[in-house]
């Protein structure tokens, strides 16, 4: 008789988050796929839960382990899925894995639990009702732009290095935008900062430490009465292009958006508008 793939999300922090059945799938197993082995052993070692075999499923071997670990499960197995933290998939692998034992019309099963990408955006206090997950922050302008377009709330991770300067670039474009930057969800020094981007990106100045998802408000015009002054901004940009002098064309998409026209000033030159 085929096995069975269970996938497995584990706690992002807080021990006490991993739920009776994962517990449950995690001893009763004949196999754990894992991104890190010794990760996955020191959880296990922590839980006081006597280890099964562990194989290693990262990046940069997925490709080739999924179909062995496929064929396993349709001799038999039972096999479960873990990441390091959280549920396996959202931004970690496991997805070839899943797909070649769906391949093989074999059992899968998904287990509900941690996740830092849900966690965050219901702690942002930001539009739930749609949202999109958007991976880790993109790196040029032109694609955050994108991202502050999105008609959705947006998640994604930062690595806590590139945090000051992506937020100072999304403030750039949209000072005024709501936003909630989470650091260390669950943990002991976990923080939820809420407020405009400009703000957060005031606050968060320098490096800091930990684990961190960034959550933005979606633009406006799409439920939340809140201006887009990323879309002004561009639109501000055109014009000047166009040849139209800078304070002028900012008073007229100011009146057109809702958004102030010294913000817009102050984000396409950089510097304080004269009054």
């Amino acid at each position: 008789m085929p096995g069975r793939l269970t996938v497995c999300p584990t706690p992002i922090g807080n021990l006490e988050d991993l739920s009776p059945r994962a517990r449950r799938a995690l001893t009763e197993t004949d196999l754990v796929a894992c991104e890190d082995t010794r990760r996955t052993g020191l959880l296990y070692e922590r839980l006081g839960i006597e280890r099964p075999r562990l194989i290693s499923n990262h990046e940069g071997n997925e490709g080739e382990r999924a179909e062995q670990l496929a064929r396993q499960v349709e001799r038999g197995a039972r096999l479960t899925l873990v990441s390091d933290a959280g549920t396996p998939v959202i931004s970690d692998p496991g997805f070839r894995l899943i797909r070649a034992c769906l391949g093989r019309d074999l059992e899968v099963e998904v287990l509900p639990g941690p996740s830092a990408v849900t966690t965050a955006l219901v702690a942002s206090g930001l539009p739930a009702d749609r949202w999109r997950f958007e991976g880790f922050l993109p790196r040029r302008a032109g694609e955050l732009e994108r991202v502050l377009h999105a008609s959705e709330t947006v998640v994604a991770f930062e690595s806590p290095r590139r945090l000051p300067a992506s937020l100072s670039a999304l403030a750039a474009l949209a000072p005024d935008r709501p936003a909630a930057v989470c650091r260390e969800l669950t943990k002991l020094h976990e923080e939820v900062a809420r407020g405009t981007l400009v703000e957060l990106a005031r606050k968060f100045r320098d490096d800091v430490k930990g684990e961190i998802v960034v959550v933005i408000a979606p633009a406006a015009g799409t439920g939340t009465g809140m201006p887009d002054t990323g879309f002004a901004v561009d639109a501000l940009r055109r014009l000047v292009q166009s040849g139209a002098r800078p304070r002028a064309a900012a008073s007229v998409v100011a009146a057109l958006t809702g958004t102030r026209a010294n913000d817009l000033y102050r984000a396409l030159t950089g510097r304080e508008p004269r009054e």
